[in-house]
Order: structure tokens, then sequence, then C-alpha cells
């Protein structure tokens, strides 16, 4: 039996990664912050179903702590190690850049080194992210497209991809990154735009609220379902030697098409209203204004527009489909849709 070890096995793609290679018939294990048990009902919210399995294992560590990383993997012997664990959330990296480099950049290498020191012929899928291209040179984009990240995360991801690529030649570990594009579902964390649009649309519907607070509706991005890329990076690993992959989808949409298909699925419309020249706090004001007033209320907030945004971002993912035998099932509307309904279903 296969044994897999994942980092950030509490995220959404760690969720949906456990239960492809649970089915596939592997022993998985993952690394959980001890706070995890302590709140479980949060933390552990998406492999809760999974404990209890009895090729389901958890371990206490930190990407921080490289003693703790050296003892799990000493233990577990892993055959494939998935590095999905990251902070992630790119706004979150401009306020905090440096706990996101801390995570990202010094985490990697952490991973990286235990593998290479402890179980060396375990094979390693560190998960990029099409944020490296940022200011894109050419779309679309593809694994020889030249970086020009706009966002600290973007800059962490490319230190970590060149971290891997320098294992692989330095040391000939099989190591591959996996350039993923945009990819939600249900389980997305309410913080990414995919999954705010869904679950505000959701309480709209239920009559929780009036208002859905966004930033820029005009950024391109190429969406695509968690459940397919697991897969990607599972066949990444499968493959004779290490390479590394564009993940996408090859079609681009509006977060305002995300938007369009979300209301137009519960049957409603919206006034879209721009604050996005006012101060924060004259934007706020405005805002508490509208939740008294009828009607349903788009409202872009410059809260959440970045200092510095990534206007376009398509995929070529033409190496991984004709190497990997590998394209994506979901479409575009089948995903909001079941955002939607997923979150239409939450108390």
């Amino acid at each position: 039996m296969k044994k897999a070890l994942i980092t950030g096995i509490t995220g959404q793609d760690g969720s949906y990664l456990s239960e492809f290679l649970l089915k596939k018939g592997y022993e998985v294990h993952g690394i959980i912050r001890r706070v995890g048990i302590e709140d479980q009902d949060n933390r552990l919210s998406r492999i809760k179903h999974l404990i209890g399995n009895p090729n389901f294992h958890l371990h206490y560590g930190s990407l921080e702590s490289y003693s703790s990383l050296i003892n799990i993997v000493d233990k577990v012997k892993p055959d494939e190690l998935y590095h999905l664990a990251a902070q992630s959330f790119v706004a979150q990296s401009f306020e905090d850049g440096f706990s996101t480099f801390e995570t990202n950049i010094k985490g990697t290498y952490h991973v990286l080194s235990a593998v290479h020191n402890r179980a060396p012929k375990c094979k390693i899928y560190f998960a990029a992210s099409s944020e490296m291209f940022g200011k894109v040179v050419e779309s679309p984009q593809k694994e020889t497209t030249r970086f020009h990240p706009r966002s600290p995360y973007g800059i962490s991801k490319i230190a970590g991809f060149e971290l891997v690529r320098n294992y692989r030649e330095s040391y000939g570990m099989f190591a591959c990154s996996g350039i993923s594009y945009n990819h939600a579902g249900e389980r997305r964390g309410k913080e990414f735009v995919s999954r705010k649009i869904s679950a505000g649309i959701a309480d709209i519907k239920k009559g929780k609220t009036n208002v859905l607070i966004l930033g820029n509706l005009d950024s391109r991005r190429d969406w695509g379902h968690s459940e397919d890329y697991v897969e990607a990076m599972w066949k990444m690993l499968q493959q004779n030697t290490p390479d590394d992959y564009v993940l996408a989808t090859g079609e681009t949409h509006s977060v305002k098409e995300f938007l369009d298909l979300g209301f137009e699925h519960i049957n409603c419309k919206y006034e879209l209203v721009d604050l996005h020249n006012l101060s924060e706090a004259d934007a706020d004001k405005k805002v508490e204004e509208l939740k008294k007033q009828a009607g349903i209320y788009v409202i872009k907030h410059p809260k959440f527009y970045r200092p510095a945004e990534v206007d376009l971002l398509l995929g070529d993912s033409s190496k991984a489909r004709k190497e990997l035998n590998w394209a994506p099932k979901v479409k575009f509307k089948e995903l909001v849709i079941r955002m939607v309904e997923h979150d239409l279903r939450q108390f």
C-alpha cells in the first residue's frame, strides 16, 4: 500500500485529495497544527468525515518547525508528498507579507530538506500558482511564460517553485510543481471571492441581507473545480520523470460573470453600486445606508481592491492534457451553480 503525506490537508484541495487517494487504495497521512484538535468543527470541518478511516492518519506539526517535519517524515516514510499548505489568501499577503514569506518560502524549504534527508526516494508535488504570472507578458500563459508577480503571495510561490526545481536538478529528486489556476468548489474558504459570491448570494436569497460587498469585478480568471485539479496532482507523480505543468481550463471569465451567473440561478436582479473611489470610511457609511433600503445591492468597495491588480489570467494546459492525459471536467457554469446550491443548503 502506497503512503501519501499531505501538508495543508485541512484545506479545500487537501480534503479532495485525501478522498481521491483513499479511493486509490493509499494510506493517507496529513499534517495539522495542534490547535486543529481544539477547534475541530472549524479547522477540521472538511476532513471530519475521514477521521476514523483506518487508512487516514493525522500528525501534529508545523511548516515553521523543521524538527516536527523531520519526525513526521521519519515516522511515515511516505512514497509521495503533496505540499499544499500555504498562506494562500492574496489580500492577506499584502497586509502581512512577512508571515506569508515565512510560511510559504521557509516552509517549502523545510519540506524539501526533510524529504531529501529522510526519504530521498519520495516523490514531491508542490502547489505553485498562476499568481506567479501576475502582470502577464503573454496570454494564454504556459510553462515557459515569464513570471511577473503582483503580490507578496505570488513572489513567495515563485521562490517555492525555484526551490523545487533546484532540489530536482541538484539532488535528482522527483520534485515537480503544478502551476494551478483558480480552482474553487463547495469547500472553498469564504474569504476567497468565488465562495464570497456564492455564500453572499445564498444569504440574499434567504433574506439574511440585501448587500454583497466585493472589489474589482473586471478581473478575469481561469476557474475550475478543485476535484479536477487534485487528479492532475496525482497524475504528475505517476510519471516516469518529474516535470512542471500548468493546470488550467483554458477559459477566462470575469468576477462579474461569476456574479451574474449566481444571481441568474436564484432568479434575482441586483443594482451595482460603485464606491471604490471613496475612502473606506465613507464607503462603509454608504453601505449602512443601503442596508436600510429596499432592493438588492452589489457594492464595489475600496477595501477589497488590491494595491497591484492582476487583470487577466488564462492558462494553456496543453502539456498536461497531452502528457498526463488530463482535462478538467467541471465547466464554469456548473461550478458556479454547484457552489450557490451548496450554500443555499447551509443554515
